[in-house]
């Protein structure tokens, strides 16, 4: 079952299970979930429409994904009735493509609709893809097979429902882990999953230079008391930055141009021992962790 009405580029919607498992583990059931990378919030989403944690915070400094859940959290009927009545054309396509590339400075209705509407749109839900089915539509996928529209009504009808249990910030991420994490960090669990290092250019409208990296990694260790977990690519850049920890890998299967076993970074607070795989397994939590080592590299 899918709970946000965003689709997202690596996505981890699957590593939700091991979320609320290391929520349990942690002591945080009931309290609150924190992503400063949102995007499509899958993971976020979810604990709180099944009430394992009692509020998210979420915070994306994308215009125009910080814009669509703002705008279905704030204007939530206009936002289903565009949901239930837009054409699916791709003269709507064009149309809903330029608001996203020219109207993403501040927040507006459009905007958040236009990126919701490419998201769904889009191959991969890459704001800045293709169409899906291509441009004359013409093969077995065309652009409305992401849109189920009484589906996709449903899901925010769902979160708009518990929108004051929702906490939605579009910060700058440094300004965001120093002046509003802090006064979310008791009984707090935090998941970092910043921009991939090395696609992120080709997978977002917000991506970071190396030097952005750098100082995400100094202003965690540097800021955040609460407990956390980073998620990232596996590349030596990464694993130089972050050499002060231990270093695990985690084993997923992703969807964005074809299926295949990923194998990515995951880091956790000094302190927090990862969960052994037996443990893992008879949880009924797929997915497998592995301490890193330099010869796979």
């Amino acid at each position: 079952m899918f709970y946000s009405p965003l689709r997202y580029p690596g996505g981890k919607g699957k590593l939700t299970a091991f979320m609320e498992y290391m929520i349990d583990r942690l002591g945080h059931r009931g309290g609150t979930y924190i992503e400063p990378f949102a995007g499509g919030a899958g993971i976020a989403v979810e604990l709180l429409l099944r009430n394992v944690v009692s509020r998210i915070v979420i915070n994306d400094y994308d215009k125009g994904v910080w814009s669509f859940w703002k705008a279905i959290l704030t204007e939530t009927d206009r936002f289903i009735e565009q949901v239930r009545t837009i054409p699916l054309t791709m003269e709507e396509w064009s149309r809903q493509r330029e608001i996203c590339i020219n109207q993403n400075d501040k927040y507006s209705f459009e905007l958040g609709f236009a990126t919701f509407y490419m998201n769904r749109t889009n191959r991969s839900g890459i704001i800045k893809g293709g169409v899906i089915g291509g441009q004359e539509q013409a093969g077995d996928w065309t652009m409305d097979v992401r849109f189920n529209r009484e589906e996709l009504i449903s899901r925010v009808r769902n979160i708009a429902e518990r929108k004051k249990d929702i906490k939605l910030y579009n910060k700058d991420i440094n300004s965001f882990i120093t002046h509003y994490v802090p006064v979310y960090e008791d009984n707090a669990l935090i998941y970092f999953d910043p921009p991939y290092y090395k696609k992120g250019k080709q997978l977002y409208m917000n991506f970071f230079k190396h030097e952005d990296h750098i100082r995400i990694e100094e202003t965690i260790k540097e800021k955040v008391t609460c407990d956390w977990i980073i998620t990232y690519d596996d590349v030596p850049e990464i694993e130089d930055i972050y050499h002060d920890y231990v270093l695990y890998l985690y084993d997923l299967n992703y969807s964005i141009s074809k299926k295949c076993k990923a194998s990515e970074l995951i880091i956790f607070k000094s302190g927090i021992e990862p969960p052994c795989n037996e443990e893992l397994c008879s949880n009924g939590i797929n997915i497998h962790i592995r301490p890193f080592r330099k010869s796979e590299e």
